[in-house]
């Protein structure tokens, strides 16, 4: 026997012996995701660290990071930068962005409802109404956020013009709490755990609610899609693989919304998010659950609802052609099995 052959042979053997086949396929690299969440720890985009933590990323061959942003505006800045691939943010910035010669798309539709309320100071009972915030400062997460869509509509529905109340971007959690304890800001709208925890205190009432898709129609006229799982259109027409990998994670994680309790998805979540009241999270999370989509679709009537809110004078919006159909897609939510 040659001996080319005799060390080939020799190499089959001490490959079998070590437990290597040749015929085994190469692992495959995990495909590498960047996404910036709009405040991971507001319970409207929860979805985002819950797939994290019940592992669908991984099942799915995804090595996904998530970053922190705490306003929505922030986040979708970073997508147009190229800094990030996809977005967990308001669906309403896909609608805004076409306005601006920008498309994006919602390929998971979280929610049917904002989960946002407007809260008003304990400091000013003279604020009964959207009308009464004339001349006052009230909170938004960010200049151009989705709270600041809502607020501006809000106000202007009232009957005031956008100049009379005064948007000042305060965040979230912690630093919009201390704005309304200093008299920085009158009013403001925010999500949960922070409305539980001012309300908790008796620091703020609650002027406007949009937790629920009943009271969000009686507010804004119709079904709100608000937070969602967004990319540039472009991205999903090249990376259609890696868009439905990334949309069956998702849609398994609204399934398991949908099928668990508030406590057992509590469960589930980093435990400062508590931010030391875990009853409390759990109560706020079991009174606004129902806001989730059990599936990632889209509702049907979500889209004009979004156009109609902001386009109640918004110039940027206002007498451009809008292509709703290109500001989400149910393509891939419905392929999960």
């Amino acid at each position: 026997m040659p001996k080319s052959h005799t060390l080939f042979n020799a190499l089959v053997f001490s490959l079998a012996v070590g437990g290597v086949s040749l015929s085994a396929p190469v692992a495959q690299a995990a495909d590498k995701v960047t996404i910036m969440v709009g405040g991971y720890e507001k319970q409207i985009y929860l979805p985002a660290k819950l797939a994290e933590s019940l592992g669908y990323f991984k099942d799915e061959g995804l090595d996904v990071e998530l970053l922190n942003e705490p306003a929505g505006v922030d986040a979708e800045n970073q997508l147009l930068a190229g800094a990030v691939q996809g977005v967990v943010g308001f669906y309403d910035h896909c609608v805004d962005l076409q306005a601006k010669g920008k498309f994006v798309e919602s390929i998971v539709q979280f929610s049917q409802a904002p989960g946002e309320v407007e809260l008003v100071s304990a400091k000013h009972p003279e604020i009964k109404s959207a009308a009464d915030l004339k001349g006052k400062s009230v909170g938004v997460t960010g200049l151009g956020s989705s709270t600041n869509f809502l607020t501006h509509y809000l106000v202007t529905k009232a009957g005031l013009q956008s100049g009379d109340v005064t948007s000042v971007p305060v965040g979230a959690g912690t630093t919009f709490i201390a704005a309304m304890q200093q008299d920085t800001i009158q009013a403001g709208m925010t999500t949960e755990p922070t409305i539980s925890r001012l309300l908790k205190t008796k620091e703020a009432t609650v002027l406007v609610d949009m937790r629920t898709v009943g009271a969000t129609r009686a507010a804004l006229g119709g079904t709100y899609p608000a937070a969602s799982f967004y990319v540039e259109s472009d991205w999903v027409d090249a990376h259609k693989e890696t868009a439905q990998k990334l949309a069956n994670a998702f849609v398994k994680t609204l399934r398991f919304i949908s099928s668990h309790s508030a406590a057992e998805i509590a469960e589930k979540m980093p435990k400062d998010f508590y931010v030391g009241d875990k009853d409390g999270y759990v109560a706020a999370l079991n009174d606004g659950k129902a806001m989730f989509t059990p599936d990632g679709v889209m509702p049907e009537d979500g889209p004009k609802t979004v156009l109609a809110v902001l386009s109640q004078g918004n110039k940027d919006i206002q007498g451009k052609p809008i292509d709703l159909s290109k500001t989400y897609t149910s393509e891939f939510v419905k392929k999960v099995k």
